[in-house]
């Protein structure tokens, strides 16, 4: 009896065994060739040269001049960075405007009706990005729904051009990363003691009192989880940015396939594809430190 526990550890992990050499080569492999990749030198017609070089870290922030080798900024690498990091943190106050009303009446609504609501919500989970995406472009197109409502009003005398700019990619990333959002703003909002509100105004809190001082740290937790479910996916965006974008407002993603694809600098995309991991792990601890904070607190 003594040894059982013993053995069944060591049995445990013998049957473990297939599992971490799936997880081995199927994450941790491909994330190792990556980082592999971005310390090699370029090929001539793609692929990598095996000569250790760290020129792809150089080239994420600087360039140098053909001519000269004078080395200054590079401005269009920094430009993507700023409108990757712009566009996905208004995605996420987008998201979280929309959301959290959202999210408070269905958490408001009688135990047998949230489903329904909750149902409503991750219906265009069931659709494909790529579709969702497209529904979004015949919204926001020159003879697109919105164009066409509002010429009809008289509000315009000729269409918006709003696709193909920023505004299309941000339109469309809140549209598709919203549920992201609601999800876990309910779950958060469905523990809420809304008692905590009646005596609040018992005390004669005003509501914007109520909202800032009773229930925002309440269900700070959820805040912070759908601010994270949000940001992370939308600083890596690749179809939406490329579809409403037109391939003109690139992000990261789009940058990072180019490099890829007609660039042809494997080290160059692979030192992005790691930068962009590290923001995203910034991120993710973040939400850690967040809530162990809030826990310790608690």
């Amino acid at each position: 009896m003594a040894g059982t526990p013993h053995g069944s550890g060591r049995t445990g992990w013998i049957l473990s065994i297939p599992a971490l050499i799936l997880l081995a080569l199927g994450a941790a492999g491909p994330l190792l060739i990556v980082v592999v990749y971005a310390f090699l030198e370029p090929g001539e017609y793609s692929g990598v040269v095996w000569d250790f070089t760290t020129e792809a870290w150089f080239r994420v922030f600087f360039e140098r001049d053909i001519f000269d080798d004078t080395v200054t900024f590079a401005d269009a690498h920094l430009t993507i960075f700023w409108r990757s990091v712009k566009l996905s943190v208004l995605t996420t106050l987008i998201a979280f405007a929309i959301g959290f009303p959202t999210a408070w009446f269905i958490a408001t609504r009688p135990p047998n009706k949230r489903g329904f609501w909750l149902f409503l919500i991750t219906i265009p989970f069931w659709t494909n990005l790529l579709i969702r995406t497209f529904a979004i472009m015949e919204v926001v197109r020159n003879q697109g729904l919105l164009n066409s409502f509002l010429m009809n009003l008289g509000i315009i005398d000729q269409p918006l051009q709003i696709l193909y700019t920023d505004t299309a990619v941000l339109i469309g990333m809140a549209y598709v990363y919203l549920p992201l959002m609601v999800l876990p703003l309910f779950a958060a909002i469905d523990r809420f003691d809304f008692r905590l509100v009646e005596a609040g105004y018992d005390l004669y809190a005003t509501r914007m009192k109520v909202l800032r001082r009773v229930i925002l740290p309440i269900v700070k937790p959820g805040i912070v989880a759908g601010s994270i479910l949000v940001f992370v996916p939308s600083l890596g965006a690749y179809v939406t940015p490329r579809i409403l974008g037109g391939g003109k407002n690139m992000m990261i993603g789009n940058f990072i396939e180019l490099q890829f694809g007609q660039g042809r600098n494997w080290p160059l995309g692979a030192a992005l594809s790691l930068l962009l991991l590290m923001i995203v792990l910034v991120a993710l601890l973040a939400y850690v430190r967040v809530t162990s904070r809030d826990e310790t607190h608690g």
